[in-house]
């Protein structure tokens, strides 16, 4: 699992998640890179992330992994990814839109500054749920105060009901893997399925390792053109 910003501690949250729905003999080892963006807000810190992403990527390809999880929920990275990488590559935010068809009529995801709000929307028209998605909110808590922040589970909780109001739909996506840990208890107090993308991808590549299945290597995502390149991946 790559958590693509450098927040160890965001990392560390990611990989007991991960853990906690992995099935028996799966191990999930958790990474950052050592250089990049604190958090992915904008569409600069993406680019900024993008590269310690795929050098993550691209030593787990020599260490042998079998599969990979990206830990943001604009999926930074996610194709390039799928290029580098023998095994299946999973994006947090897909794989948690894809869930949340399964279990409802719609869903409505809520994520962290509104900023992302038309980025969200992009993915979701990518990945063919856009009509599945009711709305997307954001609770205006930067992704490193999730943590710092006393009042941030009673504001994410708060923004989570407003959704559901408001929207009408029946499932909620969390828009941040940094909002991970919160997926039980927020389904408990709000009597709807919440549907967390770290563990819905982690299950999702799992699932494929096990059926012998990886990313196609016919066509555009075959691996990138052998040339010079100036990158800590070449």
């Amino acid at each position: 699992m790559v958590n693509p910003n450098t927040t160890a501690s965001m990392t560390t949250l990611v990989e007991q998640c991960a853990r906690a729905v992995a099935g028996p003999g799966v191990t999930v080892d958790a990474v950052n890179p050592v250089t990049g963006p604190e958090s992915i807000e904008s569409h600069y810190d993406e680019a900024l992330a993008t590269p310690g992403l795929l050098a993550e990527i691209a030593a787990g390809e020599v260490e042998g992994y079998d599969g990979y999880v990206i830990a943001c929920f604009g999926d930074p990275g996610l194709l390039a990814a799928r290029e580098l990488a023998r095994g299946p590559v999973v994006g947090i935010a897909e794989a948690a839109m894809r869930s949340a068809g399964y279990l409802g009529r719609s869903f409505s995801v809520v994520t962290t500054l509104a900023r992302t709000i038309g980025h969200a929307q992009d993915i979701a028209h990518a990945y063919g749920v856009a009509s599945l998605c009711a709305g997307i909110h954001a609770c205006e808590i930067p992704v490193v105060e999730l943590e710092r922040d006393p009042a941030a589970r009673a504001t994410i909780l708060a923004a989570c009901h407003s959704a559901l109001v408001d929207d009408g739909s029946d499932v909620l996506v969390l828009g941040c893997a940094g909002m991970a840990d919160l997926c039980s208890w927020l389904a408990d107090e709000l009597g709807v399925p919440v549907v967390d993308g770290v563990a819905a991808a982690v299950t999702v590549v799992e699932g494929l390792v096990r059926a012998g299945l990886r990313t196609s290597k016919r066509g555009e995502l075959a691996p990138p053109p052998v040339k010079r390149r100036s990158t800590a991946y070449a």
